[in-house]
């Protein structure tokens, strides 16, 4: 099993927390991981993404052109990573924000109304642990023990106490994820 992740959106949406999160859950988990930031000078507001590799076998390059996954939170990242998308592979959206949907049918889409989602939380900094539920839910690559275990790792001690609040954020996005086109 090798998965290939790009991970995009705003810059403050968590999107390089979430490559982390999912790369240190995956050393939890005893997995092969790599994980690759990649920024706008802007940051938060700016741009951002990060490529996620997880594998039960040895990763040979961090660099990659074409994912099994995209996740993609704001319009110019679906501009622009929507093509990156294997043949077969997954799109994930958020809704909120967007001008258009994906135009692809030869992948697997589902969309995920996160941002809506955290305000009804009542705290939108747990927008980006819903939006790793619902990929969780669809490829269901790490145990929630060790996406727990990652998180840990990757939140500061000092906010080690809203982590239950994160775990419910993430079966929350397993709840809310939707398919918007199938290829099975």
């Amino acid at each position: 099993m090798t998965e290939e992740i790009i991970i995009a959106g705003f810059g403050g949406q968590g999107v390089l927390s979430m490559g982390q999160i999912l790369c240190y859950s995956g050393v939890m988990q005893n997995l092969e991981v790599s994980w690759m930031p990649s920024y706008g000078p802007e940051m938060r507001g700016g741009t951002a993404n990060c490529t996620a590799i997880i594998s039960d076998s040895e990763i040979s390059s961090p660099v990659l052109h074409t994912f099994d996954t995209a996740i993609v939170l704001n319009q110019p990242s679906m501009d622009k990573f929507e093509d990156a998308v294997k043949p077969g592979g997954l799109l994930i959206y958020e809704s909120n924000g967007m001008i258009r949907k994906p135009r692809r049918k030869d992948i697997n889409i589902c969309v995920i109304n996160a941002y809506d989602e955290s305000i009804k939380m009542k705290n939108t900094k747990v927008f980006n642990m819903i939006v790793i539920g619902g990929f969780l839910k669809i490829k269901p690559i790490l145990d929630m023990e060790h996406v727990i275990l990652g998180l840990k790792k990757v939140l500061p001690e000092r906010y080690h106490h809203l982590i239950p609040l994160n775990e419910q954020a993430i079966r929350k996005g397993m709840d809310i994820i939707q398919t918007e086109h199938s290829l099975n």
